[in-house]
Formats: C-alpha cells, sequence, structure tokens
C-alpha cells in the first residue's frame, strides 16, 4: 500500500495478471495495473453485505488528484446507503429509444399494436410507421435513454423535424428506387403521434411512468382544401379521354375516372377487387378500407361502367396489373405524368376524392349522407349483413355521380343547387305522383 500519486502510477510494472495498488490514506481507493499496461482507478466497497467494485475512469483522462476526489465523493454515496457500481449497471442496462422502438416494431408486425377502431394495425400503415421511426426517431433520439426524455426534448424534437433535420435522400429495396425525406410540418406532426404512441406502449410495458409527449402543443394540420371548380372539371374529362388514347395510361385514366365518380380512396380503387363489387346492389363491398370493412354506395354511371368492364377483364381485380394476379402498378407516377404541364399539375386523387364531397355538398345533401358516400367513419356503412343500401343513399350516389359524370363531358349547369330549387323539386314531386298514378 502506498499513497497513489503521479509517480507511483507511472513506475507501476505490469505483469501476467492484472493487480491493485491500494491507497494508504483512503481506505478503498485503489489504482488498477492491467497486465496490457493500462491503469485505472477504482474504489472497492461492501453494499447490503457485498463487496462491490466501482471503476472511476482510467488514467490519462483522470489524474491521481481528480481519481481521489471522486473516490471521496462516491465513497460518500456508499456511507448513505447508496450503491454506485449497482446504478452503473442499470445504466447499462437501461433501454435506449432504439432499442424501445426496435420492440415496439416487432410487436405492431406481430399484430400486438392496435390502430384504429381496435384492429391490428395494417401492412401499409405499419410501413408509414417503420420509415417514421427509422428515418425521424431513432436518428434524433436513438442512443438516449427512454427514462431520460422529457418534455423539453420532445418539443426540440419536433423543430428538428419541422426544419428538416432528417432530410436526406436513401435507396430502396425496389430496383432504382429511392425515398426523399424530406421533413416539416406534417411530418413532425405525424411522428409526433406516433411516438406518443410509443411512449404509452412504454408506460404500458412499466419501462416509464409518465408519457413525455402529453401536452405537447403541436402545430395545427394545414387542411387540404382544394377542390374542382366546374371548368377544372371539364379539363379533367379532357385529359382523361386523351389518356385513354394511349394502352400506357388507359388503366390509370379510367382510375382517375372512378375516384371522381365515387370519392372512393385511391387505395381502395387501385385494389378494387371484382369479389368486391355489387351491380345488383349498386355499391361497393370493401373489405379493408381504412374504416375497416365498409359499404360504399355507387351511382349509376360507376354500375354501367363495372359493367361494361367485367365483360371484358379477367382476373381478381378491377384495375389488374401485367403478369401475375395482381392489383395495376405505377399509379403516382402516370397520374402525374399526365397532369404535369396543364392546368391540373397540383390536382392528386385526395383533390378528386374532396371534390366528389364539395359536390355533393353543393347539390344539398347532408354531412351524413356525404360521409356515407365517401367513406368517413362518422358516416360509413360498416356492418356486413347489410344487403339493401337506404334509396336515398342509391339517389344520393346517382346524383353526385351524374353530376360529375357531366361535367367531365363538358356540360355546363346554370345552377350548383339545383335540388334545392322549387322548379326541380316541384317536377320530382309531379314525376312521383305520376308514377303512383297512371293515367287511364
Amino acid at each position: 500500500m502506498a499513497k497513489i500519486t503521479k509517480r507511483v502510477v507511472d513506475t507501476a510494472e505490469t505483469g501476467t495478471k492484472d493487480y491493485v495498488i491500494w491507497d494508504d490514506e483512503l481506505p478503498g481507493f485503489g489504482l488498477r495495473v492491467f497486465a496490457s499496461g493500462k491503469r485505472s482507478y477504482v474504489i472497492q466497497y461492501r453494499s447490503r453485505g457485498r463487496s462491490r467494485r466501482y471503476t472511476i475512469g482510467l488514467h490519462g483522462v483522470w489524474t491521481p488528484e481528480t481519481a481521489r476526489r471522486e473516490a471521496k465523493a462516491q465513497l460518500g454515496r456508499v456511507a448513505r446507503g447508496d450503491d454506485p457500481a449497482e446504478e452503473r449497471e442499470e445504466d447499462r442496462k437501461a433501454l435506449t429509444i432504439k432499442q424501445l422502438c426496435e420492440q415496439y416494431i416487432a410487436d405492431m408486425e406481430a399484430g400486438l399494436i392496435l390502430g384504429k377502431g381496435g384492429r391490428p394495425k395494417k401492412e401499409t400503415t405499419i410501413a408509414t410507421d417503420v420509415g417514421r421511426i427509422r428515418r425521424h426517431i431513432i436518428p434524433l433520439l436513438g442512443t438516449r435513454r427512454v427514462r431520460d426524455i422529457t418534455k423539453p426534448d420532445m418539443n426540440n424534437l419536433m423543430k428538428d423535424i419541422i426544419a428538416g433535420k432528417t432530410r436526406v435522400t436513401m435507396k430502396t429495396e425496389k430496383l432504382r428506387g429511392k425515398a426523399i425525406v424530406r421533413g416539416g410540418r406534417g411530418t413532425a406532426i405525424r411522428t409526433m403521434g406516433l411516438l406518443g404512441g410509443i411512449f404509452s406502449y412504454a408506460v404500458e410495458a412499466g419501462v416509464i411512468e409518465h408519457n413525455p409527449t402529453h401536452g405537447l402543443r403541436k402545430p395545427k394540420y394545414q387542411v387540404r382544401d382544394r377542390r374542382l371548380s366546374e371548368a377544372e372539371y371539364r379539363v379533367l374529362g379532357g385529359i382523361l379521354r386523351e389518356a385513354r388514347e394511349s394502352n400506357h395510361y388507359r388503366i390509370h385514366a379510367d382510375i382517375l375516372r372512378l375516384i371522381a365518380l365515387t370519392g372512393c380512396r385511391r387505395g381502395e380503387i387501385i385494389n378494387l377487387k371484382w369479389s368486391e363489387v355489387d351491380l345488383e346492389g349498386s355499391c361497393l363491398r370493401l373489405i379493408d378500407s381504412k374504416e375497416g370493412s365498409s359499404v360504399r354506395p355507387v351511382g349509376l354511371p360507376v354500375v354501367e361502367y363495372l359493367e361494361d368492364e367485367r365483360k371484358r377483364r379477367a382476373g381478381t381485380y378491377v384495375f389488374p396489373g401485367k403478369g401475375l394476379d395482381n392489383a395495376v402498378g405505377n399509379f403516382p407516377q402516370s397520374w402525374k405524368k399526365m397532369f404535369k404541364d396543364t392546368p391540373l399539375w397540383d390536382v392528386t386523387p385526395h383533390v378528386l376524392r374532396h371534390s366528389f364531397a364539395s359536390i355533393a355538398n353543393d347539390l344539398g345533401f347532408t354531412e351524413i349522407t356525404i360521409a356515407a358516400l365517401i367513406g368517413h367513419a362518422k358516416g360509413s356503412v360498416t356492418s356486413k349483413y347489410v344487403h339493401t343500401l337506404d334509396s336515398t343513399l342509391i339517389m344520393a350516389a346517382d346524383t353526385v355521380s351524374g353530376y360529375v359524370k357531366a361535367l367531365l363531358e363538358g356540360v355546363e349547369f346554370r345552377r350548383n343547387t339545383y335540388t334545392l330549387d322549387r322548379q326541380s323539386r316541384q317536377s320530382a314531386i309531379n314525376e312521383m305522383l305520376n308514377e303512383s298514378h297512371p293515367s287511364t
């Protein structure tokens, strides 16, 4: 034993095994000399009847003087009942954000994470969530311990994503495929929502006690209110007619037209199966929409189109791809090319869906009817036992799709709200009365 000084450290000889030189002034403080020649400062103490050794750090990073001061501080904690070695071991085992996210992904892929309506998340949702985790959350927070994360950390993460700190272009598994990660306000809002779910998962698992995203002030969504005017519908009709002349664009033009006539989501039309088409009931019986199973009323123009196409197409899908029995591909690339360098360059399938709902509103239909037409949760018809839809919904689908079809074909209406026009209403009453009391 000797007082550990710089001279003692420098002159300590290496042996075939590690050994410790103990300080003769501060009991429990020592210098560990490794067979490799490295030297580190340690303390030895007893806690709850067990002998424990705690490493302060390597010589070079620490000097004998600074290591002695740290040893006194840690031994003082031991005297108060703390166990520095056990705390360090717990810290090493502490779950990181990356490890938590990997556990969450595994459970999500196993169907153990429930999404909308208490159902396991869909494959498309899982793919989106995994992308946000791997491209935003892990790069910015992955090495941090879950239990150390605070609300200010969440606020800073949100600001970093909005500012585009995770912006990158990366290759995907597809041939010549790439993903462009931009960040921004919308991405930040959705990522923070996902992270809130991940932390709730951690709370349920007992990893942490509180969710650090609770009470976080997030920016509001920028509502997408773009809709087509009647003149733009006529332009769209011309674009679609021209596209149908091309074998390459024909099927994608038909998809856009059907979205415009139904207000369906693009995935619902792209992946539409003949088994989901009920021509007699004038509806689509979607097995797996965003809201789960959904019965969607469609108008006569849609029924007539599907009847005609059914005679020409075989296979599972209404819009089949090439080769195997699968759905058509490359739709996003095609509609973007169709609209490029046209007045409708900013139109998307969602704009067509929103425009369908707006036309229905213009024509005087109620919010609940419109919700049923386009499959919103507050108005969607979801029961698999519904065999006959209410005639009001069929009439609404006929009216809206008929109106949109006429616009696509170039018709100019003098009014938008003709269902509220007295002459039209009286004509409808007279027609009904004539059908009830045929003339003799």
